[in-house]
């Protein structure tokens, strides 16, 4: 743990980046859908100073299959959201969470004979 001056001074303390509840019950919808299909089975939420991010896994111990990430620092340039695949490619980025999560769409339903 390191020690940060201004916290013990009472200066400003420096914000994090997390999901809000709109977004995540957003999130959690899609994650939720896809679980149904057994494409997944665990994720993990990390906020931090710069990004908040959800990662999704196919396996508990594996990578992560995709992160979803949002980054508001870049919501005037390339968007605040984005996700991400496997080997870090990004997929998706734009300014609204519901347009970005449509990279999951495809995904939706497959027929099973």
């Amino acid at each position: 743990m390191t020690f940060d001056p201004s916290s013990a001074e009472g200066g400003p303390q420096p914000s994090s980046v997390f999901f809000e509840r709109r977004e995540l019950d957003l999130i959690l919808r899609v994650y939720g859908r896809m679980v149904a299909q057994a494409e997944w089975r665990d994720y993990a939420m990390v906020g931090g100073r710069e990004a908040a991010e959800f990662a999704v896994f196919r396996r508990s111990g594996d990578a992560p299959a995709y992160r979803i990430e949002k980054r508001p620092a870049l919501q005037t340039r390339q968007g605040q959201w984005s996700v991400i695949g496997e080997g870090g490619v990004v997929l998706k980025r734009g300014r609204e969470l519901p347009q970005v999560l449509r990279v999951f769409d495809s995904r939706k339903f497959q027929l099973v004979d």
